[in-house]
């Protein structure tokens, strides 16, 4: 009998965030089909069977969808077929299995979605910044005081 990865999702206007969280997993395989249907399977660090299946809300371009396999999850970035913003993430309006959870660092809402993408690209400016500013390496550090003069 095969056990549920825990599952944290996310979204944006163009892709869903599906993060399966199963260290040290191998014989991993990740399918997805257009009409919104994704698979996942693998086995754990003890020889234990996962799997997860799931009917998403819309459909999906599977060519667009990556996958990446690192030592403690699974991170699936799937195209959604059409740019908008589901209302959950299942096509079922049951109430999400337990094992299905929100991954609130990855959250992002309808509104935030257009500030957040212009201050990545602000973020990359700075960064080409930071490496031309010549200032101490003082500069934004909290002031401790001097012990040895405060035992005195």
């Amino acid at each position: 009998m095969s056990r549920h990865p825990e599952v944290l999702w996310a979204q944006r206007s163009d892709k869903v965030y599906l993060t399966i969280a199963l260290p040290d997993a191998k014989n991993v395989s990740v399918k997805s089909e257009p009409q919104g249907l994704f698979s996942f399977s693998a086995v754990g660090p003890q020889g234990e069977s996962f799997d997860v299946s799931l009917e998403l809300y819309g459909t999906i371009v599977p060519e667009g969808s990556k996958v990446n396999v690192g030592l403690r999850n699974i991170l699936c970035s799937i195209q959604k077929e059409q740019k908008g913003w589901w209302k959950r993430l299942l096509r079922s309006d049951e109430k999400p299995a337990p094992y299905i959870k929100v991954d609130w660092n990855k959250w992002c809402d309808e509104d935030e979605e257009e500030s957040i993408k212009s201050d990545l690209a602000s973020d990359d400016d700075r960064t080409a910044e930071i490496g031309d500013d010549e200032s101490s390496d003082d500069d934004g550090m909290l002031y401790l005081p001097d012990l040895e003069k405060a035992s005195r």
